[in-house]
């Protein structure tokens, strides 16, 4: 009877052990995981937002300077993807939202042939009206994405790199 006993009790303590290493790895991966989407994650928007304050800048500076201006609108497109690809479903709509207000703010600064900025530019005022929709997409963005990262991020009430909006109405 006590082989028996010490059968059962060293067989209960093996299965312990290797249903403890067994959850332990399924928990270390899954947690792995989660960390590497993360990483992509942030990569993706920081990549996406650094798109939008540069061209953003280079059309400014073309209308500012009457000149020519050119740029790598597939690296654009790419960088939705890439960020529409890792972002959770309420991030990857707001992503959505953000290139359709780049849309409209491109046509109105940037592929309207009268509004060349060689000849016809946007005054400052202008092109801070017509940056305006997507500074507020993007504000909308990033909350989305603060708050998809962490449930403490607080809400932003403005709008950061990239924009040359006016946050007033009076532009």
């Amino acid at each position: 009877m006590a082989l028996l006993d010490t059968l059962v009790t060293t067989g209960a303590g093996a299965l312990s052990a290797t249903i403890g290493v067994l959850v332990g790895g399924i928990v270390t991966h899954r947690a792995q995981d989660r960390q590497w989407l993360r990483e992509k994650q942030l990569l993706a928007y920081q990549e996406l937002i650094s798109h939008y304050a540069k061209f953003t800048m280079v059309i400014s500076r073309a209308h500012a300077g009457r000149q020519g201006w050119d740029y790598d609108w597939s690296e654009w497109s790419a960088a939705l993807t890439r960020a529409s690809l890792v972002a959770p479903a309420a991030v990857a709509a707001e992503i959505d939202n953000f290139g359709r207000a780049i849309g409209e703010f491109l046509d109105q600064a940037a592929r309207d042939p009268a509004r060349d900025p060689t000849r016809a530019p946007l005054s400052k005022e202008e092109f801070s009206r017509a940056n305006r929709a997507p500074a507020q997409a993007q504000v909308r963005l990033v909350n989305a994405i603060r708050r998809s990262l962490s449930k403490d991020q607080k809400a932003l009430s403005f709008w950061i790199g990239g924009s040359l909006a006016s946050s007033s109405d009076d532009t």
